[in-house]
């Protein structure tokens, strides 16, 4: 029979492997792959959500407000329509790429930290890993120009505010016509030259700036704006974390490696 002190023995050396395990399985997580796949799918849900919502707001604002005759902002709508189904395909597409490259970050990550024995890296999966970091650099430059563009109905929108803004200024009544404040969107191209009225005055303007439509579109715009740069940082992050990936396998795959980091 054991010993009352042979049983506290064996009692703390398996508490001391169930401590190590424990090390091992958090050592073995890619935390940068873990945040920035977070980052991506909180920043494209805002992206995707918000955007939706305020392009039918704009087209709402259009149709009521800047043109009254359906043919002039028809191709706009169909343009918009067109987008709303780009964005259900980008959500997707980045829900299915987000996993993708945390499992590729857990398995990269098994490969350094050596949990499962000896591993062996192959061809086929370093090419795999190669084309990650090639098409998570190709998808940063796009979301660049995505974020860029985001910031765009954010600044049409705040030039109007910011002259509603100015109108309700008791200086600005006393020395400026309001009537002959105007903001004409045709200039944007957003709306043919010949759209009617394709622009709004005074009071008119104003009433435009305390609508629902308005307010929830331009801060909708700016929560996707948001959303588009935090999607640029999560692709930022993931493409150091590819490529330390991509080096590690190529590393490992050499048999002259030192096998303990």
């Amino acid at each position: 029979m054991e010993t009352p002190s042979e049983e506290n023995q064996d009692q703390r050396q398996d508490k001391r492997g169930c401590f190590e395990c424990c090390i091992k399985c958090l050592g073995g997580v890619p935390y940068a792959s873990l945040v920035a796949t977070i980052l991506c799918f909180s920043g494209v849900a805002l992206f995707c959500g918000c955007g939706h919502v305020a392009l039918t707001g704009t087209v709402t604002i259009l149709e009521t407000h800047f043109s009254k005759v359906t043919s002039d902002h028809a191709m706009l709508t169909d343009v918009i329509q067109l987008m709303q189904y780009v964005i259900y395909g980008i959500a997707s597409f980045f829900f299915l790429y987000g996993i993708i490259l945390l499992a590729e970050g857990f398995y990269t990550t098994s490969a350094v930290k050596e949990l499962h024995s000896e591993f062996k890296t192959t061809i086929c999966g370093r090419c795999i890993s190669g084309m990650f970091v090639f098409l998570t650099y190709i998808l940063g430059v796009a979301w660049l120009g995505v974020f860029g563009f985001s910031a765009v109905p954010v600044f049409l929108f705040y030039n109007m505010w910011s002259t509603c803004a100015a109108m309700r200024s008791p200086m600005f009544n006393l020395t400026t016509n309001i009537e002959s404040i105007c903001v004409d969107v045709r200039q944007y191209g957003i709306i043919p030259w010949n759209a009617t009225p394709g622009k709004a005055c005074g009071s008119t303007l104003g009433d435009i700036c305390n609508t629902s439509e308005f307010y929830l579109s331009y801060h909708l715009y700016i929560v996707a704006c948001a959303g588009a740069g935090a999607t640029v940082i999560a692709l930022l992050i993931y493409m150091m974390a590819t490529t330390y990936n991509f080096a590690v396998l190529k590393f490992k795959s050499r048999e002259d490696c030192c096998t303990k980091f």
